[in-house]
């Protein structure tokens, strides 16, 4: 039986090259890390402990994916343990936002303020000059929200993770999760109409 595993192992280290990744992967792995983070310095560290855990669970690849889907995966672990670390004083954030954001809506019927009421974007009709130009904002407006907020949106809407999911690698209860969507998107939508002309 372990000259068994030890050939399973064996043959999958032989369609696993570890000297070819960097050369292979690493402007993947990054680009796909920066898509998901908000420093340049982090993403390539991450991207070198992807790298490493490979190195160190090379034995486990087994071949049912691809070398790009199985790094990307350790990828992934690594930024959703990124973003656990980045949630301490997540709580703290949650009610200062209660505060900061009472005013937006009418406390008797709960609909807008006038103030705060969303306003058309303009975009009508597809013009990919103003497309860009907006998702250049949108971006901007992500790296200004508080790490907790960007990680849990960016696991939400850029990983397509389910809630449960981001509750469990984030320790967030579902309440708190969403009050953090809730909050995200208001910010957002508060800073897209603000620098968006």
């Amino acid at each position: 039986m372990k000259e068994e595993k030890h050939g399973i192992a064996a043959a999958n280290q032989l369609h696993s090259d570890p000297l070819t990744w960097v050369e292979k992967y690493a402007d993947y792995l990054y680009r796909f890390a920066m898509s998901r983070l908000r420093d340049e310095e982090v993403a390539r560290d991450l991207v070198q402990d992807t790298f490493l855990a490979a190195l160190q669970q090379l034995d486990r690849f087994e071949g049912n994916s691809s070398e790009k889907t199985w790094l990307a995966a350790i990828l992934k672990k690594k930024i959703a343990d990124f973003y656990r670390k980045q949630t301490s004083g997540g709580l703290k954030e949650i009610r200062h936002s209660e505060f900061e954001q009472q005013d937006f809506f009418d406390a008797e019927n709960g609909h807008w303020n006038a103030a705060h009421a969303p306003q058309a974007f303009g975009l009508e009709t597809y013009n990919p000059l103003l497309v860009k130009e907006l998702g250049n904002i949108l971006t901007s407006c992500l790296k200004k929200l508080p790490p907790l907020w960007f990680s849990v949106f960016s696991m939400k809407h850029v990983d397509d993770c389910a809630s449960e999911k981001i509750c469990v690698d984030l320790k967030l209860t579902d309440a708190n999760f969403w009050v953090i969507m809730h909050r995200t998107k208001l910010n957002l939508r508060a800073c897209l109409q603000k620098h968006w002309n």
